[in-house]
């Protein structure tokens, strides 16, 4: 049987790029070299795309603080689409041949907000994850909370501003609605880049101020008091659950520090100590999140369980993060699926769907 051509797509323009790389290490490494012939294709933080070897793709690649791209590979463009042809101009023969599937890795704006997914439709590319609109939504906390505030999924209080409304933004008025202490975080980004917890007037200001420099939209949360639980989601029309995990921040919250550079910045229980009662309750309400949002293939939902077990959903990653400590892949490792396997899964998904939405197409033809 010939290899499937996967091409895995990481980098980008996001102030997460840096997570992005460490996580398509891993990926790159995972991936079954007898089923795949892998391809790697770098976005720097202009947007340039290169086409990259997997023995010096990465500078630094195991350290979190200093890991970066290698830009000095050879660059590629994007071609229009042509029945058979490739997505990507490579400038040879050999390389320029067609891709069955891309795992994008791209997390944040410019690559997990649906542009790439739109792109790739588009060009007719079956792809890793959620499609256009669940990319979307999954991407604007605003727009999420919404979705699920419809849909009788509990949230908990939250405002949202924009630059236009500035001047609207009172923290009197803020404290009044939401309590002290708040998190304050821009609408369209994850990792935790650009969040604060805030307790006074002067780190509201400056918190505000952050947000900004990251989106044109923030948005301001209540505290909640209460152990955080992800719980990993697999699936197109029918999907599963895993088991749930805890993350106990080793700080004041579970910041990108803490996530990605500090080893001693969290303790992460998988599973976590739950009784099977609330192990069913986030494994429904992680799939009711995942189906309300309009998801597919894999995303990761966060919640927030209260002292009273109260189930608040916190938000969703629909790119979460790939490394091999990373939440999303060892939470499928614990309720049974290994790393290699669960990236199998993954592009079989991918390849369903793009089948399942070509038919339809061919259907309305």
């Amino acid at each position: 049987m010939s290899k499937l051509r996967v091409a895995v797509l990481f980098g980008g323009r996001s102030a997460e790029h840096e997570v992005s790389l460490q996580s398509a290490k891993s990926i790159i490494e995972a991936l079954d070299k007898n089923k795949y012939e892998v391809v790697l294709i770098g976005i720097n933080k202009e947007g340039q795309w290169f086409l990259n070897e997997s023995s010096h793709f990465l500078l630094n690649a195991d350290n979190p603080k200093l890991i970066k791209l290698n830009g000095a590979n050879k660059a590629v463009t994007l071609v229009p689409y042509q029945k058979d042809q490739p997505l990507i101009g490579l400038g040879d023969s050999d390389t320029a041949k067609a891709i069955d599937v891309v795992f994008p890795v791209l997390h944040g704006p410019y690559g997990e907000d649906g542009t790439i997914q739109g792109l790739l439709k588009l060009a007719n590319i079956p792809y890793v994850g959620p499609d256009v609109l669940g990319s979307a939504i999954g991407m604007d906390k605003d727009v999420t909370k919404r979705l699920l505030r419809d849909a009788g999924i509990p949230i908990g209080k939250f405002l949202t501003f924009t630059k236009s409304q500035a001047d609207s933004l009172h923290f009197q008025d803020i404290v009044k609605d939401l309590g002290l202490p708040l998190f304050i975080k821009p609408a369209n980004l994850g990792s935790s880049v650009g969040v604060h917890k805030v307790k006074t007037e002067d780190q509201f200001k400056l918190a505000v101020k952050d947000a900004w420099s990251y989106d044109n939209k923030i948005i301001i949360e209540e505290f909640i008091k209460g152990r955080e639980i992800e719980c990993s989601v697999l699936g197109n029309s029918d999907p599963i659950a895993s088991l749930p995990g805890e993350v106990i921040p080793q700080t004041d919250f579970y910041s990108y520090e803490a996530k990605y550079i500090d080893e001693k910045g969290a303790i992460l229980k998988i599973p976590a100590e739950l009784s099977p009662e609330i192990v069913k309750k986030v494994q429904k309400l992680a799939v009711e999140t995942f189906k309300a949002l309009c998801c597919e293939g894999m995303s990761r939902v966060d919640f927030f369980l209260t002292e009273d077990n109260r189930l608040l959903v916190n938000e969703i990653n629909t790119i979460p993060g790939f490394t091999k400590v990373s939440q999303y892949p060892k939470l499928w490792e614990a309720t049974g699926i290994p790393y290699s396997e669960l990236l199998d899964k993954l592009i079989q998904f991918a390849l369903e769907r793009a089948k399942r939405d070509n038919k339809q197409i061919a259907v309305k033809a």
